[in-house]
């Protein structure tokens, strides 16, 4: 795209089947979701980072990027998340005219994320993330411009759902493949977490095996 990505990654859900705790703060392989969600989302947003969470700031201390509570009452979901978002990058990113969204508990998002989804932008104003046959809502590509249009969903139509509101406005539908791993798998339950713990203790080896056969 033309003009830099403003990267905004989801975390303002209550984690209630993980026990009521922060998910991007739990860790997989010696790290926390959110910082691999960084590691993998940051290359990809040369405007930056923004992370969408209510509650104290504090505990995400270490993100490299500001903390954005949701701007309307009653903690309504990730719609109120992106209003977060694009409102930040009206008022602090002007050059910024997408944000790309993820949920702070996908800790294998692919590295073409961005290219790919702005490169959809032809005929849609939204560009959505796909894999398996099945739409990832909150991995997508927003124009700065729905901001007005969002924020009226909220407060006026008390529009909850992101399938809706992208059902509304249309969107081009990008897919991903999943012969090796998901790259939008959400660690949602303890059974994710640790499903996702296999895929990475061998996603490592592969790693490891390849840069055996690459120095022999």
């Amino acid at each position: 795209m033309a003009a830099p990505i403003l990267g905004l990654i989801l975390a303002g859900g209550l984690g209630r089947r993980m026990g009521g705790v922060d998910k991007p703060l739990l860790e997989l392989g010696g790290r926390t979701l959110l910082a691999r969600v960084v590691e993998r989302l940051g290359p990809q947003c040369p405007a930056g980072l923004a992370l969408s969470a209510n509650g104290d700031p504090e505990r995400f201390a270490g993100f490299p990027g500001a903390v954005l509570p949701d701007p309307v009452p009653g903690r309504p979901g990730p719609l109120a998340g992106l209003l977060a978002g694009l409102d930040f990058a009206a008022a602090h990113r002007p050059v910024v005219t997408h944000v790309l969204s993820v949920p702070g508990d996908a800790p294998f998002l692919p590295g073409d994320l961005a290219a790919r989804l702005g490169s959809a932008l032809k005929g849609a104003p939204i560009a959505l993330a796909a894999s398996g046959g099945r739409e990832h809502y909150t991995v997508a590509l927003w124009p700065v411009g729905l901001r007005d249009d969002l924020r009226r969903a909220l407060c006026e139509r008390d529009e909850r759902r992101v399938g809706a509101f992208i059902a509304r406005h249309g969107a081009a539908v990008v897919e991903w493949p999943v012969e090796t791993v998901d790259p939008f798998l959400n660690v949602n339950t303890p059974g994710d977490l640790a499903a996702a713990a296999e895929l990475t203790h061998g996603l490592n080896q592969l790693g490891r095996a390849a840069e055996g056969l690459s120095s022999a």
